[in-house]
């Protein structure tokens, strides 16, 4: 109980430069997971989280249409998943996600992040070994026995049911994200989540401190500022 996620969902963009980086990312997702799941959300469970997500982000819709329009003309970028893994300053393990249209380009921008900050990136399986691959959804509420009930009712492999403050987190495998969505909707009317996401949460954490903090620090910032990565999981704890 009482594990550590990182919930992804960008901190308030404080210059236009920085909330034209979060929109990028989401247009760039949203244009992904519609070109391969088609553009109708009702039809595309993962497009229609992605952009209840981007309007809670305050993504202009804007930028959500364009994404989808450029979807819908069949043309455009092809972009393909690239993750890299390696350990951070302190010795945490970190993994990166990527959307690249070209992986030379990425995996350069991606290795020169970890070089500069005396960073080692390692081969494919370094850091995911020590990592569960979840889907994870909060919201309001502190019944979770009878969350945990309706989904073992909906024959949901879920994984655990934690409630803290007022707030309830489901963790299921990643691969029932769409089941345990679905029968939480159809189970408790109006439900609106704090959290709708499949992320790597760590199932050890390392303590950094020192000159690793700002280390760290510094090592994320250009991980962000990389237009290709667009999540950034780790273990450090500080």
């Amino acid at each position: 109980m009482g594990r550590a996620y990182q919930n992804r969902k960008e901190s308030i963009a404080k210059t236009a430069n920085a909330k034209s980086k979060v929109y990028s990312k989401y247009g760039r997702e949203i244009y992904m997971v519609a070109k391969q799941g088609g553009i109708d959300p009702d039809g595309n469970l993962p497009l229609r989280s992605l952009i209840e997500r981007a309007k809670k982000d305050q993504v202009p819709a804007h930028v959500v249409s364009k994404a989808i329009d450029k979807a819908k003309g069949g043309g455009g970028e092809d972009y393909a998943v690239a993750r890299y893994e390696g350990f951070g300053p302190g010795n945490c393990m970190v993994i990166v996600d990527c959307l690249t249209d070209n992986s030379n380009r990425t995996y350069g921008d991606v290795r020169n992040c970890f070089t500069k900050t005396k960073c080692k990136i390692g081969a494919p399986g370094t850091a995911a070994h020590m990592f569960d691959h979840c889907a994870i959804f909060a919201f309001a509420g502190d019944d979770e026995d009878t969350v945990l009930e309706t989904l073992m009712e909906a024959d949901v492999d879920v994984t655990d049911v934690e409630s803290e403050d007022g707030m309830i987190t489901v963790f299921a495998p990643h691969t029932e994200y769409a089941k345990t969505r679905q029968a939480l909707q159809e189970s408790f009317e109006s439900i609106d989540f704090e959290t709708d996401d499949i992320q790597f949460i760590a199932q050890t954490s390392t303590e950094v401190s020192g000159d690793d903090v700002a280390m760290l620090e510094k090592f994320l910032d250009m991980l962000n500022d990389v237009d290709d990565v667009q999540n950034i999981y780790h273990n450090a704890q500080y």
